[in-house]
């Protein structure tokens, strides 16, 4: 078996605590590049996204803290849309700071809970 990255390592060890403390509660999941910052809300247990918003869409550009928030608010308003309240976080192999903090604290803002 290939030696995994830091990021692979990182990402499986946030998932693997996650499934113990998800308790069936949908999944907002982040995943970031250079250009565009995503988010989706998962239903493990169906396998479904529930709901999604990203910098790919015309509402924001970029791949700064200012598009992050605002995908933070579409999120928490798509989630509302869809009838979550309570999520878990989901960072990935991501560090929680910078795009991926900004995203979850305006996913807070908006309503979502986690």
């Amino acid at each position: 078996m290939a030696k995994l990255s830091l990021f692979e390592r990182r990402r499986r060890r946030v998932r693997t605590a996650l499934r113990s403390r998800a308790g069936g509660k949908p999944r907002l999941s982040v995943h970031r590049t250079g250009r565009h910052i995503y988010a989706q809300i998962i239903d493990d247990a169906d396998g479904k996204t529930l709901a999604a918003a990203s910098t790919l869409g015309a509402k924001a550009s970029g791949a700064n803290v200012d598009a992050a928030t605002k995908v933070g608010k579409d999120i928490a308003v798509a989630a509302k849309k869809a009838g979550v309240t309570t999520v878990v976080f989901d960072r990935g192999g991501f560090l929680f700071h910078g795009r991926v903090k900004a995203l979850a604290d305006a996913a807070r803002e908006g309503g979502l809970e986690f």
